[in-house]
């Protein structure tokens, strides 16, 4: 392996008084309704902050998956917008600082990667890190965002129990961080939102507030809500008015909702367990919403063929 150190920039010199939190926070893959990319922008915008350190991103970003945005001016082309995934220092309301890894999920180099956040942890002493995701969950928008809480400790989860049981899933870089910040001996933990899976290709402030729920109950960092919780009535009520009208969409909907409170019911009775709750499987629901999709881009299309 390369030095990993050659993968990190340190722009300022800082000091903690109290070993940081470190939370990171990746955009790409597992971030359904671009709740952790709204969540790291919220929070930069929301509390002081100071950059002290830059990935090369050229290292780890595969440009023609993800092309940077350029600005084109009548005549030419007059900025371009780079990725970046930076380290900065934040200030919370309590005066509490902490720091904050986040941008694009790299592409290349993950083991190097995750070396040179060995070099962040090692630095600046850091004695709890915290990933948040996002993914796509078979429950509905008229329902409260539910939060799984993981960790290899079990002391570091809290709010109510998994119904996750034991699943294989694809590797991505905020649970290998996870995974091998917790077996250097780190206390690691992940709080994932579980965002309405017909929902998880749009933006969805709700799943960034449930986040940040989350990073006050638990690691107790305290963010100003700031304008995010307006946002998330808006997009709530654009939602709603969006899908009124639409019978079958509401009986999926319905068959939704019935499976969130059966799941609820059991899990607050702790009598029977979920797995003797009479409801309609994630397979079949995702059925049902996969057929409504493509009746709405069926729609889309006719619209755009009439306006021809």
């Amino acid at each position: 392996m390369r030095d990993p150190m050659e993968l990190i920039t340190f722009h300022e010199a800082v000091q903690f008084a109290e070993p940081p939190t470190l939370i990171h926070a990746f955009s790409g893959f597992v971030d359904a309704g671009g709740g952790v990319r709204q969540l790291a922008e919220h929070i930069l915008e929301n509390c002081d902050h100071t950059l002290i350190a830059s990935f090369d991103i050229d290292e780890l970003i595969d440009y023609r998956a993800r092309r940077p945005k350029m600005q084109f001016i009548v005549d030419h082309f007059s900025s371009v917008e780079f990725p970046r995934i930076e380290v900065h220092d934040v200030l919370d309301a309590n005066g509490k600082r902490f720091l904050l890894v986040s941008g694009p999920e790299p592409d290349y180099q993950w083991n190097r990667f995750l070396a040179a956040i060995d070099v962040v942890v090692n630095r600046y002493n850091v004695e709890l890190a915290v990933g948040v995701s996002a993914i796509p969950w078979p429950m509905p928008h008229t329902r409260p965002l539910g939060l799984t809480v993981h960790s290899n400790d079990p002391e570091l989860i809290f709010g109510a129990g998994s119904v996750i049981g034991e699943i294989e899933v694809p590797g991505h870089v905020g649970a290998l961080m996870e995974l091998h910040l917790g077996e250097t001996g780190l206390k690691s933990m992940g709080i994932t939102a579980q965002v309405p899976h017909y929902l998880a290709q749009f933006d969805y402030p709700q799943g960034a507030l449930a986040l940040l729920d989350g990073l006050m109950a638990g690691p107790d960092i305290a963010i100003p809500r700031g304008d995010l919780t307006e946002l998330a009535a808006k997009s709530l009520a654009n939602i709603t008015e969006q899908l009124s009208g639409n019978e079958e969409f509401a009986a999926v909907v319905q068959a939704l909702e019935g499976q969130y409170d059966q799941i609820a019911e059991a899990l607050n009775s702790g009598a029977g367990g979920v797995a003797d709750a009479d409801i309609p499987s994630a397979d079949q629901i995702a059925a049902q919403v996969e057929a409504f999709l493509a009746e709405i881009d069926s729609a889309k299309e006719a619209d755009k063929e009439s306006d021809l």
